[in-house]
């Protein structure tokens, strides 16, 4: 599922999906920041350019070049403000293409022994009432289809 919502300016993206993983297998995946980039569809060029050695901690810088649009390439600088083991890590952009960029991953296991993971991006894109039709012209549509390629992976990955 996902869903957007517009309030004070800022945009918001919800997406939630039932991973067929336990919570603890679930958690070691996504606070790889290494595991981005196979979650993330090829078009985008994603490639983290700083070191990565060490699960998600508060604090942590990460740092990307990425292609939101074909032929462009722009820098993403991310850092991770907030780790609560097995239960959800937040990043936020420090440099980037939005003027702001907060993204909440959140992990919560199921008594069926599965894992429900769920993002909420709370963002807001620069220029004004252009950055508005950007949003309506094609951002939304490229978030939607980041996030659909992802769902996707995930259910190959975790069958």
């Amino acid at each position: 599922m996902i869903k957007f919502s517009k309030h004070s300016g800022i945009y918001t993206l919800e997406a939630s999906q039932e991973l067929n993983i336990p919570l603890a297998a679930a958690w070691d995946y996504f606070s790889s920041p290494e595991n981005l980039s196979s979650i993330t569809p090829p078009k985008m060029g994603f490639n983290i350019t700083s070191k990565v050695d060490k699960k998600a901690y508060q604090g942590q810088i990460i740092t990307y070049k990425v292609s939101p649009v074909p032929f462009v390439k722009t820098n993403w600088v991310t850092e991770i403000t907030a780790v609560k083991e097995r239960e959800f890590f937040i990043d936020e952009q420090r440099f980037g293409p939005y003027s702001m960029w907060h993204h909440e991953h959140f992990f919560e296991e199921l008594s069926n022994g599965k894992t429900l993971m769920k993002d909420k991006i709370s963002y807001k894109i620069p220029f004004g009432f252009l950055g508005a039709i950007a949003q309506t012209l094609f951002i939304k549509k490229q978030l939607q289809s980041i996030f659909e390629y992802r769902e996707e992976v995930l259910d190959t990955i975790f069958k």
